[in-house]
């Protein structure tokens, strides 16, 4: 007899699935330790949008695998083929205030708000360490999330546990 777990996917969604979506797809996976299965997505990605170099760099930096990771449209997890989420999280406001797709297996929900370090105007040490500042907030928050026990994780505490995490 094996003991298996299926791991919990996490779908983190922004508007350009450049940034803030990328680092927390990243890190999730990188911390999950088998438990979670991220990914991200963006509500309108550009055409031939690319993950941020900042984002990507900040992530080599810290030890975290970027291979895979790619923008995309929310598109992508509507469909039948789509892996179903069991947890969806805003990371921007933009994608906050818009009109999601209903995600087959009705997911939990939350919004973890983080400022756009893509947007901040200054010169590239100081751009460079928004993205780091953006990062760690993440990492945080999501080792909460990672080390929360089972009970926590179940479908029917699952959206409350992870919009009391927004405060953290």
């Amino acid at each position: 007899m094996t003991n298996t777990v299926t791991p919990l996917n996490v779908l983190f969604l922004c508007t350009h699935n450049s940034a803030r979506s990328i680092l927390a797809e990243a890190l999730l996976n990188d911390l999950g330790q088998g438990r979670f299965k991220a990914y991200s997505a963006g509500s309108s990605p550009r055409e031939n949008q690319q993950p941020n170099p900042l984002a990507l760099e900040v992530l080599r930096r810290a030890g975290i695998a970027v291979e895979g990771l790619r923008s995309k449209s929310w598109d992508e997890f509507t469909g039948p083929d789509a892996p179903q989420m069991d947890l969806v999280i805003t990371v921007c406001d933009n994608a906050k205030g818009e009109m999601c797709p209903v995600w087959p297996g009705h997911p939990a929900t939350a919004h973890w708000g983080y400022a756009d370090p893509s947007e901040v105007d200054a010169p590239p040490e100081v751009k460079r360490e928004s993205f780091r500042q953006t990062m760690l907030l993440m990492r945080k928050r999501l080792g909460l999330l990672v080390n929360l026990p089972a009970e926590k994780l179940h479908q029917a505490a699952l959206q409350n546990t992870a919009r009391e995490l927004s405060a953290q």
